[in-house]
């Protein structure tokens, strides 16, 4: 493997991080001059801006729970997360066994470059 290939992935990488984060803190200096302003839409000289809100939902899983008690209309909201799962075994809350033909395991190849 050629030392500048690795190289040059991790400077991009870096690079990525820095692009993100500034652009993280133009994009909360623009929202900010609009929201002082009043404004959802600002032209300059050679841009323009369009700001657009959105609404999300976000459920109380205890409510929700309380609102469906049918367990077989939890079957169609409800999707296996491996993180939740894994927590539960770790706490004894589901056995291994249990649990065991449940499963098939994907092999993923994760990249991470670090300098020395």
């Amino acid at each position: 493997m050629d030392n500048k290939i690795v190289k040059r992935y991790y400077q991009l990488k870096k690079k990525q991080k820095e692009l993100e984060q500034e652009l993280s803190e133009l994009r909360s200096e623009i929202l900010n001059h609009c929201s002082s302003q009043g404004v959802s839409e600002l032209e300059t000289s050679r841009y323009s801006v369009k700001v657009v809100h959105q609404e999300r939902k976000e459920y109380d899983d205890d409510k929700l729970y309380e609102a469906i008690p049918d367990l077989e209309v939890w079957r169609l909201i409800s999707k296996p997360d491996s993180s939740k799962i894994a927590s539960l075994v770790k706490l004894n809350k589901l056995s291994e066994e249990k649990i065991k033909d449940t499963f098939s395991v994907k092999q993923v190849s994760l990249l991470q470059v670090d300098k020395k």
